[in-house]
């Protein structure tokens, strides 16, 4: 049952899934340090200082892209009614959606910002930090994404609160990850990791309460 859930969620969170998953959130990350250079000018050493907070923020706002369609549509279909019936848990759907969510975008982004950290100049030791920071932080935004998703899914304009309560929730994660790059070492990146392991832990049954308060209401 696992796998088939598994197999379900990432065929509609996908690029070019059932759900209209797109290569959105890729081509808005790209499009960022694409105009980031642009914006700022042809200024090498300031881009280099500051191309990897923008990368970090590029992938924070592209996280939130799919949040309409992680949990509102499924349950307005009564999707989580017919598996309840079966014996699935909310907590593990929502455990599930984590893990789709994040092979839908994180993976897609760390290709990414490899052209990315070309075009803003970035050393090879600070693309290195920006990747493992992205690997150790982006589980976290899933977590916080599918959360909000499901305490959002069945209030009015749901979609926009949703990008608003994840932003301050997402902060540690961004503050962690990117001042990494300031100091030069992992100790920000092991505690990026840590919060997104305590928001993993956290979300399957936080979203699924808000899952059955939604279904019973």
């Amino acid at each position: 049952m696992i796998g088939k859930l598994l197999m379900r969620d990432l065929q509609m969170l996908l690029p070019g899934g059932r759900r209209g998953g797109t290569m959105l959130p890729l081509l808005f990350f790209v499009a960022v340090a694409v105009l980031y250079p642009f914006a700022v000018g042809p200024d090498a050493p300031l881009l280099a200082q500051t191309g990897g907070g923008v990368i970090w923020i590029a992938a924070l706002l592209a996280a939130i892209l799919p949040l309409d369609r992680l949990i509102a549509p499924d349950l307005e279909l009564g999707v989580f009614d017919q598996l309840a019936l079966r014996g699935v848990s909310e907590e593990m759907v929502v455990a599930i959606r984590v893990l789709a969510h994040w092979l839908s975008f994180a993976p897609l982004l760390l290709i990414a910002t490899l052209p990315a950290a070309a075009l803003l100049g970035l050393e090879g030791d600070t693309v290195r930090l920006v990747l493992l920071g992205l690997l150790a932080g982006t589980p976290g935004l899933a977590a916080i994404g599918v959360m909000i998703a499901a305490l959002t899914a069945g209030l009015r304009g749901g979609a926009a609160l949703s990008g608003l309560m994840l932003i301050p929730l997402a902060v540690p994660i961004l503050i962690f990850g990117a001042g990494s790059l300031a100091r030069a070492d992992t100790s920000g990146i092991a505690y990026a990791g840590a919060f997104s392991l305590l928001l993993i832990a956290i979300a399957p049954f936080a979203g699924g309460a808000a899952i059955r308060a939604a279904r019973e209401g």
